[in-house]
C-alpha cells in the first residue's frame, strides 16, 4: 500500500495531547508551549479538516482562559476533569479519547498528526497506517518515545526551533522606571 504524500490539496487532522506537550516544556524549558504556532506546522499548506486538543479542567476552574485561547486559534477542545483518588493521586489520561477520534475521523482524511511524544499511540498508528494514512508525530525529541519515532511516516522535532513553539515568559518583576 502506497502512503499518500504531502501536498496542499491533501486533507489533514490533528490531535494534540495537551498534558504530554505541556510536561514536555514545562520539564525541558521550564515554558509553555505555543499551540498556535504548533497547529500552524502540523497543517503545513494543507486543508485542515479538524484540529483537536485534549486537556483537562480542573476543581478551581482556571485553565479556561486556555481553553478559550484554543478555541481562538481553531482548536476544539475535548475536556475531561481530573480524576483526584485516595492518597492524593491524581489522574488524567485521554489516550483511548484521542485514538477514537481519530480512527472515527479518519476515513475524511489522507494524513494525521499526532501531537504527542507518548509511545503509547504506536498501536494507533499502525491501525491508520495499515487503512492507508500518512501518519506524522510532533513533540519535542528528547522526550518522545523512540517506538512512537520509528512509527510515525514522518517526525517533526519541536526541539529544532524551541522558540518558536514555545512562549516567551515575561520576566517579573517588571521593574518601572519613573
Amino acid at each position: 500500500m502506497t502512503l499518500p504524500q504531502k501536498n496542499k490539496e491533501q486533507r489533514v487532522a490533528v490531535f494534540i495531547d495537551v498534558q504530554n506537550l505541556y510536561h514536555s516544556a514545562k520539564h525541558l524549558y521550564q515554558s509553555r508551549v505555543n499551540f498556535r504556532e504548533i497547529l500552524r506546522m502540523a497543517v503545513s499548506s494543507r486543508k485542515l479538516i479538524r484540529a483537536f486538543a485534549y486537556v483537562v479542567r480542573t476543581k478551581t476552574g482556571e485553565e479556561r482562559a486556555f481553553f478559550d485561547a484554543l478555541t481562538a486559534v481553531g482548536i476544539e477542545t475535548r475536556v475531561k476533569d481530573l480524576q483526584e483518588y485516595y492518597g492524593g493521586l491524581k489522574k488524567a489520561d485521554w489516550d483511548v479519547g484521542l485514538a477514537v477520534d481519530a480512527i472515527k475521523i479518519s476515513d475524511s482524511v489522507e494524513a494525521v498528526v499526532i501531537v504527542s511524544g507518548d509511545g503509547d499511540y504506536v498501536p494507533l498508528v499502525e491501525y491508520l497506517q495499515n487503512h492507508g494514512k500518512l501518519v506524522e508525530a510532533m513533540a519535542f525529541g528528547r522526550s518522545t518515545s523512540t517506538k512512537l519515532r520509528e512509527a510515525v511516516d514522518e517526525f517533526i522535532d519541536l526541539e529544532g526551533s524551541p522558540d518558536k513553539y514555545l512562549l516567551k515568559a515575561p520576566r517579573w518583576p517588571i521593574k518601572i522606571i519613573k
